[in-house]
């Protein structure tokens, strides 16, 4: 650990925590939409992109703590849908891509603030807006194949 590491770091605790409320927000969608999907294939895929929201989660909590703000616990509003019965799995999937669009936008509107440190956006760059594209890719496919 170098000195860097060991003190609290300058950053907008508040665009971080609006970051960390989407993720939370992810996660808990991510959990409606794989009760609806239990026994379609794309469940394994939602299930791993649900886990990438919780490890982002984890990663942006850390980087609120560092910066000496107290990290979110509630959630953001993301999407809502009825269950995959009700509208389709293809509804469904298209919702979620949608709100995996709209973290994308939130990514990078965060990485123009000068307010946000440079490990933080380091963070964004390297980490969580490539796996929130990638998760737009990922639902691409999983409609595709339910179309």
């Amino acid at each position: 650990m170098n000195a860097q590491d060991t003190g609290p770091v300058a950053c907008d605790t508040d665009a971080l925590n609006a970051l960390l409320r989407n993720e939370l927000a992810a996660v808990e969608t991510y959990g409606v939409a794989l009760g609806t999907f239990d026994k379609l294939p794309a469940a394994a895929d939602l299930s791993r992109l649900r886990e990438e929201h919780r490890r982002a989660v984890a990663a942006l909590r850390e980087r609120v703590a560092r910066a000496g703000g107290v990290p979110a616990d509630g959630s953001g509003v993301w999407g809502t849908f009825g269950s995959a019965e009700e509208v389709g799995p293809a509804a469904v999937l298209a919702a979620l891509r949608q709100c995996e669009r709209h973290g994308e936008n939130e990514y990078a509107a965060v990485l123009d603030n000068p307010a946000v440190d440079p490990g933080c956006k380091d963070l964004i760059r390297s980490e969580l807006l490539p796996r929130a594209r990638s998760h737009v890719v990922d639902l691409d496919r999983l409609l595709a194949g339910a179309a």
